[in-house]
């Protein structure tokens, strides 16, 4: 908790954005002033290519065990934004396995789709091309490596973690899928690696020609998504007028 960010504390990144003229789009565990300050939340973050923040997702629901320590986001940070000529967008962890939420990206016009995820090929290595044809969108998948020796000495239970488990906790997995499924970047796993991709959108164009699941495939007059995006409180202040 000591260690979590109020979203303020990702200057120094918005600063990086701005002067490489680079989009960013980072994971971090949110401590968010609007919730009073103390429950945490796993929320992705999209700076623009001018520095300036411009969505806070925060995950809609903490997977399995997580929900000992985060908290249920909401529909605020479903959002897209345009880079270049893309739409681009991006869920959190199991969110990506989630129909609906992927279907509200793809409805904003979402082509190019960032699934951030805490670390396994077995998370990456079938969902990533099955998102890309899905939606016949690009798609990112950007995915930890955690080693026996992250662990740090005096966690609690740190000597059952590192006598229990193998030497790689999370082998990473991060890829990249065209929009017809096949790999660009194939699951990279066991080290960390920088990893540059061009990506072409004219073969965006070439695959929602036959099949655009928010366009011509779509049929509106049977079947609607409703998204609620107001950011969730527990209080709304109403302020006496001077």
């Amino acid at each position: 908790m000591a260690n979590a960010v109020q979203i303020g504390d990702l200057e120094p990144l918005c600063r990086l954005a701005r002067k490489n003229k680079l989009a960013i789009m980072v994971g971090c565990i949110e401590r968010p002033e609007d919730r009073g300050g103390h429950s945490l939340y796993a929320s992705l973050v999209y700076i623009g290519q001018d520095g300036e923040i411009g969505s806070v997702h925060r995950k809609l629901m903490p997977t399995y065990e997580e929900r000992l320590t985060w908290s249920p986001g909401d529909g605020h940070g479903l959002r897209t934004h345009r880079l270049g000529s893309f739409t681009v967008g991006g869920l959190n962890c199991w969110e990506n396995w989630m129909p609906l939420a992927r279907a509200a990206l793809y409805g904003l016009g979402e082509d190019l789709h960032v699934a951030v995820w805490p670390g396994s090929s077995r998370n990456t290595e079938d969902l990533t091309r099955y998102i890309a044809v899905e939606s016949r969108s690009y798609v990112i998948s950007v995915s930890g490596l955690m080693r026996k020796s992250d662990i740090p000495e005096g966690i609690p239970h740190g000597d059952l973690i590192v006598k229990n488990f193998p030497d790689l906790l999370a082998n990473g997995g991060s890829c990249v899928a065209a929009p017809d499924g096949s790999w660009i970047v194939d699951p990279f796993v066991g080290e960390e690696k920088l990893i540059l991709a061009m990506l072409d959108y004219g073969r965006v164009r070439e695959e929602r020609q036959n099949f655009d699941p928010a366009g011509h495939y779509a049929r509106p007059d049977v079947l609607q998504l409703l998204v609620n995006r107001q950011r969730q409180s527990s209080i709304h202040l109403v302020d006496e007028q001077s």
